[in-house]
Protein backbone atom coordinates (compact mmCIF):
# COMPACT_ATOMS: atom_id res chain seq x y z
CA UNK A 1 0.00 0.00 0.00
CA UNK A 2 1.18 3.19 -0.90
CA UNK A 3 1.91 6.02 1.13
CA UNK A 4 -0.09 9.28 1.44
CA UNK A 5 -0.66 12.22 3.44
CA UNK A 6 -3.99 12.00 5.17
CA UNK A 7 -6.65 14.06 4.26
CA UNK A 8 -7.31 14.81 7.91
CA UNK A 9 -3.79 16.38 8.47
CA UNK A 10 -4.40 18.37 4.68
CA UNK A 11 -7.58 19.68 6.27
CA UNK A 12 -5.47 20.29 9.54
CA UNK A 13 -2.64 22.10 7.67
CA UNK A 14 -5.02 24.50 5.19
CA UNK A 15 -7.58 25.07 8.20
CA UNK A 16 -4.57 26.35 10.03
CA UNK A 17 -3.08 28.30 7.34
CA UNK A 18 -6.53 29.78 6.61
CA UNK A 19 -7.24 30.72 10.26
CA UNK A 20 -3.29 32.36 10.68
CA UNK A 21 -4.60 34.79 7.47
CA UNK A 22 -7.82 35.25 9.45
CA UNK A 23 -5.96 35.88 12.48
CA UNK A 24 -3.50 37.70 10.62
CA UNK A 25 -6.75 39.58 8.36
CA UNK A 26 -8.40 40.15 12.41
CA UNK A 27 -4.33 41.83 13.34
CA UNK A 28 -4.56 43.97 10.79
CA UNK A 29 -8.10 45.12 10.85
CA UNK A 30 -7.46 46.33 14.40
CA UNK A 31 -4.08 48.08 13.42
CA UNK A 32 -5.97 49.45 10.69
CA UNK A 33 -8.69 50.95 13.21
CA UNK A 34 -6.15 52.34 15.81
CA UNK A 35 -3.40 53.70 12.80
CA UNK A 36 -7.54 55.27 11.53
CA UNK A 37 -8.00 56.48 15.32
CA UNK A 38 -4.66 57.63 15.63
CA UNK A 39 -5.02 59.75 12.18
CA UNK A 40 -8.26 61.07 13.25
CA UNK A 41 -6.44 62.01 16.39
CA UNK A 42 -3.73 63.55 14.67
CA UNK A 43 -5.60 65.74 12.38
CA UNK A 44 -7.87 66.77 15.30
CA UNK A 45 -4.96 67.67 17.04
CA UNK A 46 -3.54 69.48 13.68
CA UNK A 47 -6.82 71.53 13.92
CA UNK A 48 -6.49 72.32 17.33
CA UNK A 49 -3.01 73.28 17.52
CA UNK A 50 -3.35 75.35 14.24
CA UNK A 51 -6.46 77.00 15.63
CA UNK A 52 -4.82 77.89 19.01
CA UNK A 53 -2.17 78.75 17.48
CA UNK A 54 -4.63 81.62 15.82
CA UNK A 55 -6.43 82.54 18.39
CA UNK A 56 -3.09 83.18 20.26
CA UNK A 57 -1.43 85.05 17.54
CA UNK A 58 -5.05 86.59 16.78
CA UNK A 59 -5.36 87.48 19.74
CA UNK A 60 -2.35 89.66 20.04
CA UNK A 61 -3.12 91.44 16.73
CA UNK A 62 -6.42 91.88 18.06
CA UNK A 63 -4.92 93.99 21.07
CA UNK A 64 -2.66 95.19 18.77
CA UNK A 65 -5.55 96.56 15.97
CA UNK A 66 -7.82 97.31 18.85
CA UNK A 67 -5.07 99.94 20.62
CA UNK A 68 -4.08 101.40 17.01
CA UNK A 69 -8.02 102.06 16.35
CA UNK A 70 -8.46 103.65 19.67
CA UNK A 71 -5.06 105.55 18.91
CA UNK A 72 -6.55 106.42 15.73
CA UNK A 73 -10.71 107.30 16.48
CA UNK A 74 -10.50 107.78 20.34
CA UNK A 75 -13.32 105.55 20.46
CA UNK A 76 -13.71 104.32 24.03
CA UNK A 77 -15.15 101.04 22.48
CA UNK A 78 -11.88 99.88 20.99
CA UNK A 79 -10.31 100.77 24.71
CA UNK A 80 -12.71 98.65 26.47
CA UNK A 81 -12.42 95.26 23.51
CA UNK A 82 -8.75 96.32 23.78
CA UNK A 83 -8.79 95.36 28.40
CA UNK A 84 -11.38 93.04 27.84
CA UNK A 85 -9.34 90.77 25.82
CA UNK A 86 -6.55 91.39 28.33
CA UNK A 87 -8.37 90.65 31.48
CA UNK A 88 -12.12 88.44 30.24
CA UNK A 89 -10.70 86.80 26.96
CA UNK A 90 -7.11 86.04 27.40
CA UNK A 91 -7.41 84.18 23.75
CA UNK A 92 -3.57 84.88 24.06
CA UNK A 93 -2.84 82.70 27.25
CA UNK A 94 -5.97 80.11 26.32
CA UNK A 95 -4.07 79.80 23.39
CA UNK A 96 -0.87 78.79 24.87
CA UNK A 97 -2.28 76.49 27.17
CA UNK A 98 -4.45 74.54 24.99
CA UNK A 99 -0.81 74.33 22.87
CA UNK A 100 0.92 73.11 25.76
CA UNK A 101 -1.86 70.65 26.86
CA UNK A 102 -1.75 69.23 22.95
CA UNK A 103 1.40 69.26 22.74
CA UNK A 104 4.22 71.33 21.84
CA UNK A 105 8.26 70.89 20.86
CA UNK A 106 10.72 73.11 22.87
CA UNK A 107 11.49 75.09 19.81
CA UNK A 108 7.86 75.64 19.03
CA UNK A 109 8.15 76.83 22.88
CA UNK A 110 10.54 79.33 22.17
CA UNK A 111 9.04 80.67 19.34
CA UNK A 112 5.97 81.52 21.85
CA UNK A 113 7.84 82.59 24.39
CA UNK A 114 9.68 84.68 22.05
CA UNK A 115 5.99 86.42 20.56
CA UNK A 116 5.48 87.01 24.35
CA UNK A 117 8.11 88.19 24.97
CA UNK A 118 7.90 91.32 22.01
CA UNK A 119 4.20 91.18 22.67
CA UNK A 120 5.04 92.43 26.29
CA UNK A 121 7.34 95.04 24.52
CA UNK A 122 4.63 96.27 22.93
CA UNK A 123 2.49 96.62 26.38
CA UNK A 124 4.67 99.61 27.45
CA UNK A 125 4.07 101.50 23.92
CA UNK A 126 0.47 100.77 24.22
CA UNK A 127 -0.30 101.77 27.72
CA UNK A 128 1.38 105.43 26.41
CA UNK A 129 -1.05 105.37 23.69
CA UNK A 130 -3.72 105.03 25.61
CA UNK A 131 -2.66 107.01 28.13
CA UNK A 132 -1.89 109.91 25.14
CA UNK A 133 -5.50 109.39 23.77
CA UNK A 134 -7.35 109.68 27.33
CA UNK A 135 -5.40 112.58 27.36
CA UNK A 136 -6.51 114.02 24.03
CA UNK A 137 -2.91 113.76 22.08
CA UNK A 138 -3.71 111.50 19.67
CA UNK A 139 -1.04 112.38 17.20
CA UNK A 140 1.11 111.41 19.95
CA UNK A 141 -0.70 107.78 20.44
CA UNK A 142 -0.35 107.29 16.90
CA UNK A 143 3.34 107.67 16.92
CA UNK A 144 3.45 105.26 19.43
CA UNK A 145 1.66 102.00 18.16
CA UNK A 146 2.33 102.91 14.49
CA UNK A 147 6.22 104.05 15.04
CA UNK A 148 9.01 102.54 14.26
CA UNK A 149 10.27 100.80 17.48
CA UNK A 150 5.99 99.01 17.42
CA UNK A 151 6.16 98.66 13.64
CA UNK A 152 9.36 97.16 13.94
CA UNK A 153 8.25 94.37 16.92
CA UNK A 154 5.09 93.50 14.93
CA UNK A 155 7.02 92.41 12.09
CA UNK A 156 8.87 90.08 14.52
CA UNK A 157 6.28 88.80 15.53
CA UNK A 158 4.71 88.24 12.54
CA UNK A 159 8.12 86.90 11.10
CA UNK A 160 7.84 84.32 14.50
CA UNK A 161 4.46 83.62 13.40
CA UNK A 162 5.07 82.72 10.33
CA UNK A 163 8.09 80.35 11.04
CA UNK A 164 5.76 79.20 14.17
CA UNK A 165 2.99 78.56 12.22
CA UNK A 166 4.64 76.64 9.47
CA UNK A 167 6.50 74.38 12.02
CA UNK A 168 2.87 73.57 13.68
CA UNK A 169 1.93 72.69 10.14
CA UNK A 170 4.83 70.98 9.00
CA UNK A 171 5.38 68.58 12.05
CA UNK A 172 1.37 67.32 12.28
CA UNK A 173 1.28 67.46 8.16
CA UNK A 174 4.51 64.72 8.76
CA UNK A 175 2.56 63.30 11.60
CA UNK A 176 -0.72 62.77 9.63
CA UNK A 177 1.02 61.49 6.46
CA UNK A 178 3.45 58.89 8.54
CA UNK A 179 -0.17 57.65 9.99
CA UNK A 180 -1.55 57.24 6.42
CA UNK A 181 1.96 55.65 5.30
CA UNK A 182 1.05 53.11 8.03
CA UNK A 183 -2.65 53.22 7.37
CA UNK A 184 -1.73 52.18 3.28
CA UNK A 185 0.82 49.83 4.71
CA UNK A 186 -2.07 48.02 6.54
CA UNK A 187 -4.54 48.17 3.71
CA UNK A 188 -2.21 46.32 1.44
CA UNK A 189 -1.71 43.65 4.39
CA UNK A 190 -4.98 43.79 4.63
CA UNK A 191 -5.67 43.22 1.19
CA UNK A 192 -3.07 40.17 1.06
CA UNK A 193 -4.78 38.72 4.01
CA UNK A 194 -7.97 38.99 2.07
CA UNK A 195 -6.32 37.31 -1.03
CA UNK A 196 -4.96 34.72 1.13
CA UNK A 197 -7.58 33.89 2.60
CA UNK A 198 -9.59 33.43 -0.64
CA UNK A 199 -6.72 31.18 -1.99
CA UNK A 200 -6.70 29.09 1.11
CA UNK A 201 -10.94 29.07 1.33
CA UNK A 202 -10.56 28.39 -2.55
CA UNK A 203 -7.85 25.47 -2.42
CA UNK A 204 -9.52 23.89 0.68
CA UNK A 205 -12.49 23.53 -1.90
CA UNK A 206 -10.62 22.77 -4.40
CA UNK A 207 -8.72 20.11 -2.31
CA UNK A 208 -12.01 19.28 -0.59
CA UNK A 209 -13.55 18.49 -4.16
CA UNK A 210 -10.99 16.62 -5.17
CA UNK A 211 -9.60 14.91 -2.23
CA UNK A 212 -12.20 13.88 -0.28
CA UNK A 213 -15.62 14.21 -2.15
CA UNK A 214 -14.33 12.90 -5.11
CA UNK A 215 -13.53 9.65 -3.69
CA UNK A 216 -16.27 9.61 -1.21
CA UNK A 217 -19.12 9.83 -4.22
CA UNK A 218 -17.18 7.19 -5.65
CA UNK A 219 -17.27 5.03 -2.50
CA UNK A 220 -20.84 5.89 -2.05
CA UNK A 221 -21.43 4.76 -5.58
CA UNK A 222 -19.62 1.32 -4.89
CA UNK A 223 -21.50 0.62 -1.88
CA UNK A 224 -24.61 1.07 -3.73
CA UNK A 225 -23.11 -1.45 -6.50
CA UNK A 226 -22.46 -3.39 -2.99
CA UNK A 227 -25.87 -3.07 -1.71
CA UNK A 228 -27.59 -4.25 -5.53
CA UNK A 229 -25.57 -7.59 -5.59
CA UNK A 230 -23.14 -6.50 -7.87
CA UNK A 231 -19.54 -7.31 -6.54
CA UNK A 232 -17.72 -6.99 -10.13
CA UNK A 233 -18.36 -3.20 -10.59
CA UNK A 234 -15.43 -0.96 -11.42
CA UNK A 235 -13.92 0.27 -8.85
CA UNK A 236 -10.84 2.48 -9.71
CA UNK A 237 -9.40 4.12 -6.26
CA UNK A 238 -6.74 2.51 -5.17
CA UNK A 239 -5.73 2.39 -1.53
CA UNK A 240 -3.04 3.88 0.26
CA UNK A 241 -2.38 5.24 3.67
CA UNK A 242 -5.07 8.05 3.83
CA UNK A 243 -8.05 7.91 5.67
CA UNK A 244 -9.98 7.54 2.14
CA UNK A 245 -7.26 4.79 1.27
CA UNK A 246 -8.14 3.28 3.99
CA UNK A 247 -11.76 3.32 3.27
CA UNK A 248 -11.33 1.98 -0.03
CA UNK A 249 -8.92 -0.73 1.38
CA UNK A 250 -11.90 -1.67 3.52
CA UNK A 251 -14.33 -2.06 0.27
CA UNK A 252 -11.91 -4.10 -1.88
CA UNK A 253 -11.49 -6.50 1.32
CA UNK A 254 -15.56 -6.59 1.79
CA UNK A 255 -15.79 -7.19 -2.30
CA UNK A 256 -12.77 -9.52 -1.47
CA UNK A 257 -14.76 -11.55 1.88
CA UNK A 258 -18.29 -11.58 -0.45
CA UNK A 259 -17.09 -12.47 -3.06
CA UNK A 260 -15.17 -15.82 -1.43
CA UNK A 261 -18.52 -16.09 0.75
CA UNK A 262 -20.61 -16.19 -2.13
CA UNK A 263 -18.73 -18.39 -4.38
CA UNK A 264 -18.23 -21.30 -1.77
CA UNK A 265 -22.05 -21.30 -0.71
CA UNK A 266 -22.89 -21.15 -4.59
CA UNK A 267 -20.33 -24.08 -4.90
CA UNK A 268 -21.90 -26.02 -1.83
CA UNK A 269 -25.69 -25.23 -3.53
CA UNK A 270 -24.73 -26.67 -6.91
CA UNK A 271 -23.31 -29.92 -5.23
CA UNK A 272 -25.89 -30.25 -3.24
CA UNK A 273 -28.43 -29.29 -5.89
CA UNK A 274 -26.31 -32.24 -7.94
CA UNK A 275 -26.93 -34.55 -5.19
CA UNK A 276 -23.47 -34.87 -3.34
CA UNK A 277 -24.15 -33.57 0.24
CA UNK A 278 -20.76 -34.76 1.26
CA UNK A 279 -19.16 -31.34 1.79
CA UNK A 280 -17.74 -29.61 4.42
CA UNK A 281 -18.38 -25.71 4.84
CA UNK A 282 -14.98 -23.59 5.27
CA UNK A 283 -14.11 -22.45 9.27
CA UNK A 284 -12.79 -18.85 7.73
CA UNK A 285 -16.09 -17.06 8.29
CA UNK A 286 -16.17 -13.59 10.15
CA UNK A 287 -18.20 -11.70 11.85
CA UNK A 288 -22.30 -12.16 10.90
CA UNK A 289 -21.03 -14.51 8.23
CA UNK A 290 -20.46 -17.16 11.28
CA UNK A 291 -24.21 -18.19 11.65
CA UNK A 292 -24.66 -18.75 8.11
CA UNK A 293 -21.58 -21.17 8.05
CA UNK A 294 -23.07 -22.72 10.92
CA UNK A 295 -26.47 -22.91 9.43
CA UNK A 296 -25.34 -24.85 6.38
CA UNK A 297 -23.10 -27.22 8.15
CA UNK A 298 -26.40 -27.85 10.41
CA UNK A 299 -28.15 -28.12 6.99
CA UNK A 300 -25.76 -30.38 5.35
CA UNK A 301 -25.65 -32.31 8.57
CA UNK A 302 -29.42 -32.52 8.51
CA UNK A 303 -29.77 -33.82 5.05
CA UNK A 304 -27.21 -36.13 5.47
CA UNK A 305 -29.12 -37.91 8.81
CA UNK A 306 -32.68 -37.07 7.11
CA UNK A 307 -31.73 -39.10 3.48
CA UNK A 308 -29.68 -42.03 5.55
CA UNK A 309 -32.51 -42.28 7.25
CA UNK A 310 -34.52 -42.65 4.46
CA UNK A 311 -32.38 -44.90 2.30
CA UNK A 312 -32.43 -47.14 5.09
CA UNK A 313 -36.65 -46.83 5.27
CA UNK A 314 -36.82 -47.07 1.50
CA UNK A 315 -34.77 -50.08 1.62
CA UNK A 316 -37.03 -51.61 4.33
CA UNK A 317 -40.07 -50.60 2.47
CA UNK A 318 -38.50 -52.02 -0.70
CA UNK A 319 -37.64 -55.65 1.30
CA UNK A 320 -41.14 -55.43 3.40
CA UNK A 321 -43.14 -54.66 0.04
CA UNK A 322 -41.47 -57.06 -1.95
CA UNK A 323 -42.45 -59.98 0.75
CA UNK A 324 -45.86 -58.70 0.89
CA UNK A 325 -46.26 -58.74 -3.19
CA UNK A 326 -45.41 -62.18 -2.90
CA UNK A 327 -47.58 -62.85 0.20
CA UNK A 328 -50.62 -61.41 -1.84
CA UNK A 329 -49.50 -63.15 -5.26
CA UNK A 330 -49.64 -66.59 -3.12
CA UNK A 331 -53.05 -65.20 -1.73
CA UNK A 332 -54.34 -64.75 -4.99
CA UNK A 333 -53.11 -68.33 -5.79
CA UNK A 334 -54.83 -69.66 -2.37
CA UNK A 335 -57.59 -67.89 -3.36
CA UNK A 336 -57.36 -69.11 -7.14
CA UNK A 337 -57.23 -72.79 -6.07
CA UNK A 338 -59.92 -72.45 -3.37
CA UNK A 339 -62.71 -70.76 -5.79
CA UNK A 340 -61.78 -73.95 -8.02
CA UNK A 341 -62.03 -76.40 -5.77
CA UNK A 342 -65.75 -74.58 -4.22
CA UNK A 343 -66.76 -74.63 -7.55
CA UNK A 344 -65.97 -78.54 -8.11
CA UNK A 345 -67.83 -78.16 -4.71
CA UNK A 346 -70.52 -77.01 -6.05
CA UNK A 347 -70.90 -78.74 -8.95
CA UNK A 348 -71.10 -82.38 -6.96
CA UNK A 349 -73.68 -81.16 -4.65
CA UNK A 350 -75.74 -80.53 -7.81
CA UNK A 351 -74.95 -83.60 -8.68
CA UNK A 352 -76.27 -85.24 -5.45
CA UNK A 353 -79.22 -82.78 -5.48
CA UNK A 354 -80.23 -84.44 -9.30
CA UNK A 355 -79.72 -87.71 -7.46
CA UNK A 356 -81.94 -87.53 -4.80
CA UNK A 357 -84.68 -86.18 -6.48
CA UNK A 358 -84.50 -88.72 -8.67
CA UNK A 359 -84.26 -91.27 -5.45
CA UNK A 360 -87.73 -89.32 -4.32
CA UNK A 361 -89.35 -90.15 -7.99
CA UNK A 362 -88.32 -93.59 -8.31
CA UNK A 363 -89.36 -94.01 -4.63
CA UNK A 364 -92.19 -96.12 -6.16
CA UNK A 365 -90.20 -98.74 -7.40
CA UNK A 366 -87.95 -99.27 -3.91
CA UNK A 367 -87.24 -102.77 -5.01
CA UNK A 368 -85.75 -102.13 -8.18
CA UNK A 369 -84.40 -98.79 -6.81
CA UNK A 370 -83.36 -100.12 -3.62
CA UNK A 371 -80.15 -101.88 -5.09
CA UNK A 372 -79.47 -98.11 -7.43
CA UNK A 373 -80.11 -96.56 -4.07
CA UNK A 374 -77.58 -97.92 -2.55
CA UNK A 375 -75.22 -98.02 -5.04
CA UNK A 376 -76.11 -93.99 -5.02
CA UNK A 377 -75.72 -94.22 -1.38
CA UNK A 378 -71.99 -95.38 -1.61
CA UNK A 379 -71.32 -92.76 -4.17
CA UNK A 380 -72.98 -89.68 -2.07
CA UNK A 381 -71.31 -91.32 0.89
CA UNK A 382 -68.18 -91.21 -1.11
CA UNK A 383 -68.49 -87.51 -2.48
CA UNK A 384 -69.24 -86.11 1.04
CA UNK A 385 -66.15 -87.80 2.36
CA UNK A 386 -64.66 -85.42 -0.24
CA UNK A 387 -66.91 -82.91 0.89
CA UNK A 388 -66.04 -82.97 4.14
CA UNK A 389 -62.24 -83.34 3.21
CA UNK A 390 -62.49 -80.04 1.19
CA UNK A 391 -64.67 -78.33 3.70
CA UNK A 392 -61.84 -79.05 5.40
CA UNK A 393 -59.25 -77.66 3.84
CA UNK A 394 -61.07 -74.89 3.02
CA UNK A 395 -61.32 -73.54 6.31
CA UNK A 396 -57.79 -74.71 6.87
CA UNK A 397 -57.33 -72.07 3.87
CA UNK A 398 -59.27 -69.41 5.03
CA UNK A 399 -57.12 -69.62 8.97
CA UNK A 400 -54.24 -68.94 6.88
CA UNK A 401 -55.83 -66.39 4.79
CA UNK A 402 -56.56 -64.89 7.83
CA UNK A 403 -52.77 -64.98 9.01
CA UNK A 404 -52.01 -63.58 5.64
CA UNK A 405 -54.03 -60.44 6.02
CA UNK A 406 -52.76 -59.90 9.13
CA UNK A 407 -49.62 -59.98 8.14
CA UNK A 408 -50.81 -57.56 5.03
CA UNK A 409 -52.36 -55.38 7.90
CA UNK A 410 -49.19 -54.96 10.11
CA UNK A 411 -47.19 -54.44 6.19
CA UNK A 412 -49.49 -51.19 6.31
CA UNK A 413 -49.23 -50.29 9.77
CA UNK A 414 -45.45 -50.19 9.34
CA UNK A 415 -45.48 -48.44 5.76
CA UNK A 416 -47.86 -45.80 7.36
CA UNK A 417 -45.08 -45.37 10.46
CA UNK A 418 -42.44 -45.49 7.97
CA UNK A 419 -44.29 -43.10 5.55
CA UNK A 420 -44.96 -40.74 8.19
CA UNK A 421 -41.70 -40.82 9.45
CA UNK A 422 -40.34 -40.07 5.66
CA UNK A 423 -42.98 -36.92 5.82
CA UNK A 424 -41.47 -35.99 9.01
CA UNK A 425 -37.72 -35.65 7.13
CA UNK A 426 -39.15 -34.04 4.18
CA UNK A 427 -40.41 -31.33 6.44
CA UNK A 428 -37.08 -30.88 8.31
CA UNK A 429 -35.67 -30.42 5.37
CA UNK A 430 -37.57 -27.86 3.74
CA UNK A 431 -37.49 -27.00 0.35
CA UNK A 432 -34.93 -29.62 -0.61
CA UNK A 433 -37.29 -31.77 0.77
CA UNK A 434 -40.35 -31.34 -0.97
CA UNK A 435 -39.75 -34.60 -3.51
CA UNK A 436 -39.02 -36.80 -0.55
CA UNK A 437 -42.12 -34.98 0.95
CA UNK A 438 -44.22 -36.42 -2.34
CA UNK A 439 -42.98 -39.69 -2.29
CA UNK A 440 -44.13 -39.94 1.29
CA UNK A 441 -47.74 -39.16 0.56
CA UNK A 442 -47.92 -41.81 -2.14
CA UNK A 443 -46.47 -44.19 0.27
CA UNK A 444 -48.91 -42.91 2.81
CA UNK A 445 -51.69 -43.28 0.24
CA UNK A 446 -50.64 -46.27 -0.42
CA UNK A 447 -50.15 -48.00 2.82
CA UNK A 448 -53.85 -46.65 3.39
CA UNK A 449 -55.23 -48.07 0.43
CA UNK A 450 -53.85 -51.34 1.25
CA UNK A 451 -54.95 -51.02 5.29
CA UNK A 452 -58.43 -50.49 3.71
CA UNK A 453 -58.26 -53.57 1.08
CA UNK A 454 -56.34 -55.96 4.03
CA UNK A 455 -59.50 -54.82 6.52
CA UNK A 456 -62.10 -55.24 3.92
CA UNK A 457 -60.41 -59.25 2.49
CA UNK A 458 -60.45 -59.42 6.13
CA UNK A 459 -64.26 -59.10 6.06
CA UNK A 460 -64.82 -61.06 2.93
CA UNK A 461 -62.78 -64.37 4.62
CA UNK A 462 -64.23 -64.36 8.30
CA UNK A 463 -68.00 -64.36 6.63
CA UNK A 464 -66.51 -67.50 4.19
CA UNK A 465 -64.91 -68.83 7.56
CA UNK A 466 -68.52 -68.89 8.90
CA UNK A 467 -70.01 -70.33 5.72
CA UNK A 468 -67.11 -72.87 5.41
CA UNK A 469 -68.02 -73.77 9.36
CA UNK A 470 -71.57 -73.77 8.16
CA UNK A 471 -70.96 -76.03 5.32
CA UNK A 472 -68.72 -78.06 7.41
CA UNK A 473 -71.35 -78.47 10.05
CA UNK A 474 -74.04 -79.34 7.41
CA UNK A 475 -71.41 -81.79 5.29
CA UNK A 476 -70.67 -83.45 9.08
CA UNK A 477 -75.09 -83.76 9.25
CA UNK A 478 -75.01 -85.08 5.50
CA UNK A 479 -72.51 -87.45 6.27
CA UNK A 480 -74.48 -88.57 9.37
CA UNK A 481 -77.94 -89.15 7.30
CA UNK A 482 -76.04 -90.21 4.66
CA UNK A 483 -74.52 -93.33 6.75
CA UNK A 484 -78.00 -94.15 7.84
CA UNK A 485 -79.48 -93.93 4.57
CA UNK A 486 -77.02 -96.18 3.94
CA UNK A 487 -77.97 -98.57 6.87
CA UNK A 488 -81.30 -98.26 6.30
CA UNK A 489 -80.55 -99.25 2.10
CA UNK A 490 -79.61 -102.85 3.40
CA UNK A 491 -83.11 -102.67 4.84
CA UNK A 492 -84.89 -101.14 1.87
CA UNK A 493 -87.03 -103.89 1.09
CA UNK A 494 -88.46 -103.36 4.59
CA UNK A 495 -88.90 -99.29 4.98
CA UNK A 496 -89.26 -98.23 0.87
CA UNK A 497 -91.92 -95.43 2.29
CA UNK A 498 -89.27 -94.66 5.39
CA UNK A 499 -86.36 -94.41 2.42
CA UNK A 500 -88.95 -92.14 0.41
CA UNK A 501 -89.62 -89.80 3.79
CA UNK A 502 -85.83 -90.03 3.87
CA UNK A 503 -85.17 -88.71 0.23
CA UNK A 504 -87.94 -86.01 0.31
CA UNK A 505 -85.52 -84.67 3.54
CA UNK A 506 -82.06 -85.30 1.70
CA UNK A 507 -83.37 -83.34 -1.18
CA UNK A 508 -84.92 -80.41 1.25
CA UNK A 509 -81.35 -80.06 2.74
CA UNK A 510 -79.36 -80.72 -0.89
CA UNK A 511 -81.32 -77.14 -1.79
CA UNK A 512 -80.45 -75.76 1.12
CA UNK A 513 -76.55 -76.79 0.55
CA UNK A 514 -76.85 -76.31 -2.60
CA UNK A 515 -77.46 -72.67 -1.93
CA UNK A 516 -75.20 -72.63 0.86
CA UNK A 517 -72.83 -73.78 -1.44
CA UNK A 518 -73.33 -70.65 -4.07
CA UNK A 519 -73.00 -68.01 -1.60
CA UNK A 520 -69.52 -70.27 -0.71
CA UNK A 521 -68.37 -69.67 -4.14
CA UNK A 522 -69.38 -65.99 -4.43
CA UNK A 523 -67.69 -65.30 -1.53
CA UNK A 524 -64.66 -67.14 -2.47
CA UNK A 525 -64.86 -65.36 -5.93
CA UNK A 526 -64.70 -62.45 -4.15
CA UNK A 527 -61.63 -63.23 -2.15
CA UNK A 528 -59.88 -64.31 -4.92
CA UNK A 529 -60.64 -61.06 -7.05
CA UNK A 530 -59.99 -58.81 -3.42
CA UNK A 531 -56.17 -60.92 -3.50
CA UNK A 532 -55.42 -60.40 -7.13
CA UNK A 533 -56.14 -56.68 -6.50
CA UNK A 534 -53.90 -56.82 -2.62
CA UNK A 535 -51.28 -58.36 -5.36
CA UNK A 536 -51.68 -55.73 -8.02
CA UNK A 537 -51.23 -53.00 -5.06
CA UNK A 538 -48.62 -54.98 -3.22
CA UNK A 539 -46.63 -54.85 -6.76
CA UNK A 540 -47.62 -50.98 -7.10
CA UNK A 541 -45.96 -50.74 -3.66
CA UNK A 542 -42.97 -52.39 -4.46
CA UNK A 543 -42.48 -50.60 -7.58
CA UNK A 544 -43.06 -46.93 -5.56
CA UNK A 545 -40.21 -48.33 -3.27
CA UNK A 546 -38.31 -49.60 -5.37
CA UNK A 547 -37.96 -45.55 -7.16
CA UNK A 548 -38.12 -44.08 -3.49
CA UNK A 549 -34.81 -46.60 -3.28
CA UNK A 550 -33.69 -45.34 -6.50
CA UNK A 551 -34.00 -40.96 -5.88
CA UNK A 552 -32.99 -41.62 -2.58
CA UNK A 553 -29.44 -43.65 -4.07
CA UNK A 554 -29.14 -40.73 -6.62
CA UNK A 555 -27.96 -38.78 -3.19
CA UNK A 556 -23.91 -39.15 -2.23
CA UNK A 557 -23.73 -38.96 1.41
CA UNK A 558 -21.28 -38.74 4.01
CA UNK A 559 -19.60 -41.95 4.97
CA UNK A 560 -20.96 -43.69 8.24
Amino acid sequence: MKRAMKQSTLMLILNGISILALLFLVFSLLSYSRITNQLNRANEERFELTYNANRFMNGSAYLTNEVRAYAATGMQEHYENYWREVNELKNRDKGVEALQEIGITAQEQDMIDQMSALSNELVPLEDEAMKEVQAGEREKAIEYVYGTEYGTSIAKINEIKEAFLDALDSRSLEQIRDLEKQADYIKVTMIIAFVMVGVVTILNIVVTRIQIMGPVIAVKNQMGEIARGNLSAEFALESNTSEIGMLVESIHETRRELKKYIQEINYILAEMAQGNMNLNVGNDYLGEFAPIQAAMGQILDALNGALFRINLTAEQVSEESEQMAADAQTLSSGSVEQAAAVQELSASVQDISRQVDQTSEDAGNAKKASEEAAMQLQICDQKMEALTAAMEDISKSSQQIGGIIKTMEDIAFQTKILALNASVEAARAGEAGKSFSVVADEVQNLANKSAVSAHNITQLIENSIRLVAYGTTLSADTTEALAQVISSAEKSTAIVERIAGSAEGQAVSLKQLTLGMEQISEVVQTNAATAEKSAASAKELNDQAEELKISVQRFRLRDR
